[in-house]
């Protein structure tokens, strides 16, 4: 046969092909095609979304300063935070109680020295309507003891604390912790270590007895909040002017002992049993218990009957002790 019938073998041992076949390249889709069927419904999370939290409502105060460059710095410090709302100003303590019974706020910040009623005379009204925090340039120890006497949630004296501390304050307050500046911690840190009180006597500038002359209250069960502020006499009002309250009759027959006398003395100014603790150093427990022996001492199964027994406004029973 030729050598030209059969191509000559390549270097590899294998026949050389002169053309090579020809094959048309297959196609590849580059996306593949749709689906007909529909989309399957997603399943249902095991953690179903609750509803929307409601926003947080804000936190209310009421101003009472006779100074309206200080009254107007508060607004503009307090209302600036996202959480305080200054809802109402006063110039002194008859309007700030009239405030405090209209607004009915969280806080009221309660300056010591005003014209008219001071702080010190509205205070034991305006506790029993909101927490008050003192906010005062008055530094005197006496007053200090006697603020938180008459039911003071804490005492701030200015140029002692810094923006954010006094909105720290507000908001603790409300809550019921207390806070005190050095001056303020100065006074509770002398009355802790000397383990009594300074002398319950007239205080500066007769802070204290502006409702001194008002007529004597009504058992406090029966008060309504709505009488005016110069109706109102504090319990223990007299307290600031005369060095004590008036003397209940035969109050000694009922046995108290000098520290049931103070905590019944703090119960009559309308302190509660967290301020009688900070003001007393004690434990709450330990102000219950006192409680507990002052109740059975004076027949009484409230506070408001301890009171009026402790004032002698309770009608007698012959068949009690008096």
């Amino acid at each position: 046969m030729p050598d030209d019938v059969f191509p000559a073998p390549n270097r590899y041992g294998a026949a050389a092909h002169r053309h090579a076949p020809q094959h048309p390249p297959s196609h590849i889709p580059l996306t593949p095609a749709a689906d007909p069927r529909p989309p399957a419904a997603p399943s249902p999370s095991p953690f179903p979304r609750g509803p929307a939290a409601p926003a947080a409502e804000r936190l209310r105060v009421v101003v009472a300063d006779d100074n309206p460059v200080v009254r107007a710095g508060l607004g503009v410090l307090l209302s600036g935070r996202a959480d305080i709302q200054v809802v109402a100003e006063a110039a002194d303590g008859r309007e700030a109680y009239e405030k405090t019974l209209e607004h009915r706020p969280d806080v009221v910040l309660l300056d010591v020295r005003m014209p008219g009623v001071d702080g010190l005379s509205a205070l034991p009204h305006l506790v029993g309507i909101a927490p008050v925090l003192m906010l005062t340039y008055s530094r005197e120890s006496e007053i200090v003891h006697e603020a938180l006497r008459l039911g003071a949630g804490g005492y701030l004296v200015h140029g002692e604390f810094t923006a954010n501390q006094l909105v720290q304050a507000v908001r603790d307050t409300k809550d019921g912790r207390a806070n005190f500046t050095v001056t303020a911690a100065d006074a509770l840190l002398a009355h802790m270590r000397h383990g009594t009180p300074p002398q319950r006597g007239p205080l500066p500038e007769g802070l204290g007895s502006a409702l001194a002359t008002a007529p004597a209250p009504p058992p406090p069960h029966t008060a309504e909040p709505s009488e005016s502020l110069s109706q109102l006499q504090p319990v223990v009002g007299q307290s600031s002017v005369s060095g004590g309250s008036a003397p209940a009759p035969n109050r000694q027959h009922y046995g108290l002992s000098s520290r049931e006398v103070e905590v019944m003395d703090l119960i009559a100014s309308g302190m509660s049993n967290q301020q009688i603790a900070a003001t007393c150093f004690i434990s709450e427990k330990t102000v219950k218990n006192h409680i507990n022996r002052i109740f059975t001492k004076l027949h009484s199964a409230t506070r408001s009957e301890a009171i009026a027994h402790w004032l002698g406004t309770a009608p007698r029973n012959p068949g009690r002790q008096p």
